[in-house]
Parts: structure tokens; sequence; C-alpha cells
């Protein structure tokens, strides 16, 4: 049942009841939810607004048959963003798991190398694709490399910091342990298709959460086996930044003149 944590959640919830009797289908039995941020953090630049994520938390809060919602993402050890959404979470009461962000740095030199080599391209492009490229694109690439070196840039730094174990792992052993009847996962990730195929041959009922054209092709075969997808837009007012929320224009005011 929806019981609004908030009164903004209240007034919200008195336009949105068509999306609110789907989703109480949708949470009918014991739910737990497992949010892979890394992959929904992106999903803003798609949607054009972004989630807050203490908003949504009191969101989820409201339906009472949801036990736990799972958090999982890495941690920047002082960055000041990544300090103060770490905080953020853990004041939302989020069951939190994270991990260091591994920092990689790869060289992009090209003192030693010929013109037309891929020794630097191989960091950034799968090979079954630069065999495809022409000679002359390589030397492009390579050009633009030059010219960052010129300006005294070597490398590039990459961030990774992956859960898609840990989430498959949690996912399972709640099954396993019968935590819960439904299984909720914000991701479209593809490496998630295997854990949830394993859910729904156990007979939980599982639903991605995400956004339209972000789930992979191997999560959406998943659909003829009764896999659910919800799109998040229809839960925009309710977890958006507050300046992001949609208004309605009044139809009984005048346009403004121009």
């Amino acid at each position: 049942m929806f019981k609004p944590k908030t009164e903004k959640i209240e007034n919200i919830a008195k336009s949105k009841q068509k999306v609110l009797k789907q989703l109480e289908s949708i949470f009918d039995e014991e739910t737990r939810i497992y949010i892979d941020y890394a992959n929904v953090r992106p999903w803003s630049v798609k949607l054009g607004w972004h989630i807050d994520l203490k908003r949504l938390k009191q969101f989820l809060d409201s339906f009472d048959n949801i036990t736990s919602v799972n958090f999982y993402n890495g941690y920047l050890e002082g960055n000041e963003r990544s300090e103060k959404e770490k905080k953020e979470v853990e004041n939302s009461k989020y069951v939190l798991r994270t991990k260091p962000v591994k920092i990689m740095n790869f060289s992009i030199n090209t003192s030693s190398i010929a013109k037309d080599s891929t020794v630097l391209l191989d960091q950034f492009i799968r090979r079954s694709l630069l065999r495809k490229y022409e000679i002359s694109a390589v030397e492009y690439l390579n050009d633009r490399f030059k010219d960052m070196n010129k300006k005294g840039e070597f490398f590039i730094e990459d961030r990774k910091c992956n859960f898609d174990v840990e989430i498959g792992v949690d996912m399972l052993l709640d099954c396993e342990r019968n935590n819960a009847k439904t299984f909720i996962l914000w991701s479209g990730d593809s490496d998630f298709a295997d854990s949830v195929e394993k859910l729904m041959s156990a007979g939980k009922k599982v639903i991605l959460f995400a956004t339209a054209r972000k789930v992979s092709k191997e999560l959406s075969a998943l659909r003829d086996r009764g896999l659910l997808i919800f799109d998040i837009q229809k839960i925009r007012n309710f977890i958006c930044w507050n300046r992001e929320i949609e208004c309605k224009r009044d139809p009984n005011k005048e346009a403004p003149k121009l």
C-alpha cells in the first residue's frame, strides 16, 4: 500500500493515481530493490533531468512492501562530490555497499611509436574495430595524441568501479533465503541477464526500472520469459531535483504577452 512519506509526495500523488496503482501492483508482495548507481547516474543525459537520491528514498519508503533499498556505488576518497554523495546516501538510510574507485592511467605518449602504430589506440578501441580503420584514420588519431602531448598531456585517467558481481550475488542470496518475492533492479546492464534469468526460474517476479533504450538486448530478450520493464519517466516528479519538476500550465490563465 502507498502511504506518502512527505507532504510533497502526497501533493504530487494526486495527479499520478494511475502510475501509483501500477506501482502498488508491482510492489504487491515483499520487495527488495537493488540500485546500480554507476549505471543509473548517466541516464540523466538521456532523460534531461536528474535523480534526487533523498527524494527517491522518500518515495520508495512510501510503499510498505519495500523492505530494503540496496545502493551500490564507488567511493573516491578525498573527492568532494564523492564524499557528499556518500553522506547523502547514508543519511537517507539506503543499504549502502561501496568500495574504492580504481584510477587507471593510460599512456598517450607518441614519442616512441610509429605514426601508423595502433599501440596507443589498442587501449581505447576494440581490435575488431581497429582492423576496419584505414591507415590514414590511425595516423590522424595518433596526430591528435601528439597535439595533446604538445600541451603537456601524456596520460588519460580512467576510473572504474564495477558492482555487477556484488549485486548479482546479493540478489541470488536473497532469493535463496526467500527474503523477497519481488526483485527490482535499477540497471539495464547486460551482465545481469544471467542473475535475472535465475531469479525468474526460481519463480520470483523481476522488474527492471530503467529508461527507454537504456536496456541491453540480453535483458530485453527476457521479456518473453516474464521480465517486466518500468520506465522511470513515469515517476519523474516524485524523484527528480525540485527545480526540474514538470509544471502544468493553468488553462484558465492567459498566455504571457510578448
